[in-house]
This record gives C-alpha cells, sequence and structure tokens, in this order.
C-alpha cells in the first residue's frame, strides 16, 4: 500500500523504458491504480496484476473485488494468500485456496503466497507449515493446479531486510514441487515456484540461479524501478 497516482506514473513509465526482453514480468498494483497502469502498459511486454481478491464471483459483498473485475480492467494475475493478508487479516488456507478457485474461474492466474514465521522456523516446522497452507491448494485438483503460481515468502524475512539462504530457499522449494508431484507430474513440471523475501539485486542472481527457484515475488525493491529492473536482469542472465 504504497504510492499515489503521479508515484504509479513515474515506476510505470520507468519500467517500460527499459524493460528487458527473455522474462515474464508482471507489476501487482493497488486497486485504485489498476486501469492507470493498464493504459501505461497497453502495448508493452509488463503484464497487469493485483494484490488481493474475493472468494465470491459477485454479489452483495461491500468492499470486495472480484476476480471477473479484475480481468475485466486487464489483469492476468493476481496475488492471494500474502503473509500480511493471513497475519492481519485472519485469512486461513482454505480461504487462500477458494481465492485462487475464484481467480481461475475467471481466467487469472493466482499466486499463491506460502510461508513460515521465525518461531515456526527456529521450532524445524517450516515444511510442515507450509504442507499445511498448500494442501487446500493442491485439493484443486491437477488441472487447474497446473495453471497457478507458487511464491514462497518466509514471514521473517519481507521486510526486514533478512533473506533466506539460497540453501535454505532450495530446500522449501524443493519440498513444495515434491507435494505438487504428488498431485500431478505435469504440475510439477509446469508450476512456476517463486522466491519472495526480502530479493534485492545483489541476492537475485545467485537465488534465480538455482535448481527449483523460477522467478521472485519482489516486495520493497519494486518501488525503486533501478532496483527492480536490476532484478529482471538478473532472471534474464539465468
Amino acid at each position: 500500500m504504497h504510492g499515489r497516482r503521479d508515484m504509479a506514473a513515474d515506476l510505470l513509465s520507468a519500467l517500460t523504458s527499459r524493460l528487458p526482453g527473455g522474462v515474464d514480468i508482471a507489476v501487482c498494483v493497488p486497486f485504485p491504480y489498476l486501469d492507470q497502469a493498464r493504459t501505461a502498459l497497453a502495448g508493452t511486454a509488463l503484464h497487469l496484476g493485483a494484490q488481493d481478491v474475493s472468494e465470491s464471483d459477485d454479489g452483495a459483498f461491500t468492499g470486495e473485488v472480484s476476480a471477473g473485475m479484475l480481468q475485466d480492467v486487464g489483469c492476468r494475475y493476481v496475488i492471494v494468500g500474502h503473509s500480511e493478508r493471513r497475519a492481519r487479516h485472519g485469512e486461513s488456507s482454505q480461504g487462500v485456496a477458494d481465492k485462487a478457485a475464484a481467480a481461475l474461474r475467471a481466467g487469472l492466474t493466482p499466486i499463491v503466497c506460502v510461508g513460515e514465521t521465525k518461531e515456526e522456523r527456529l521450532a524445524s516446522k517450516t515444511e510442515a507449515v507450509v504442507a499445511g497452507q498448500l494442501a487446500p491448494v493442491l485439493a484443486l485438483g491437477a488441472a487447474r493446479l497446473e495453471r497457478v503460481v507458487i511464491a514462497y515468502e518466509p514471514v521473517w524475512a519481507i521486510g526486514t531486510g533478512l533473506s533466506a539462504t539460497v540453501e535454505e530457499a532450495v530446500e522449501v522449494h524443493v519440498a513444495i514441487r515434491r507435494a505438487l508431484g504428488r498431485v500431478s507430474c505435469a504440475a510439477a513440471d509446469r508450476v512456476q515456484i517463486l522466491y519472495g523475501g526480502s530479493v534485492k539485486p545483489e541476492t537475485a542472481p545467485a537465488l534465480f540461479a538455482a535448481d527449483d527457484i523460477d522467478g521472485g515475488l519482489i516486495g520493497g525493491a519494486a518501488l525503486d524501478p533501478d532496483a527492480f529492473l536490476a532484478i529482471c536482469k538478473a532472471a534474464v542472465a539465468v
């Protein structure tokens, strides 16, 4: 929840004018600026996404935004289950899966976030926590699962300046891909698994070069066009 219209215009202009080729890039902007972003991104290779969505398609749900509305304003992606939504708004893993299903019904690609807190990592519960968060999403079935993107975002690394080591990140990504494989070999092969957790230009090359890390879900660094483009170029390089 950053910025105003002028900031969005400046950021999008900087990105579209220097966008590298060879990598999929999307920006997930606050609801009020989605239409502005759609206009700014027209004719570019940059995709548009939103930061949340309702699990309901339409109806008497004041204050909610449906997947159909997001699709109508040009979104291709939507983030669901971000740790801030889970922690601050009490979103359950089943509710996150319901949001992912709603996004899929509207033809959107949900970016499903999973990840553990510092206390859970110190208690060696990382894999169990992530497995529990993934379970309702895996229950959507192979056909729908293949259209999902998963983002592993260790909660203790978000906005703290800390980042999981490459080895720590890969360990969880491997576990996620193994869980996908138990549902569908095709899903294990096709689903992109992103790392999110204070990704910076200096940490991106090693993370993106690692097996089973398919890209990044970028937070604070995405507010700085130079930093974000450097991260995108790191993805191109590998």
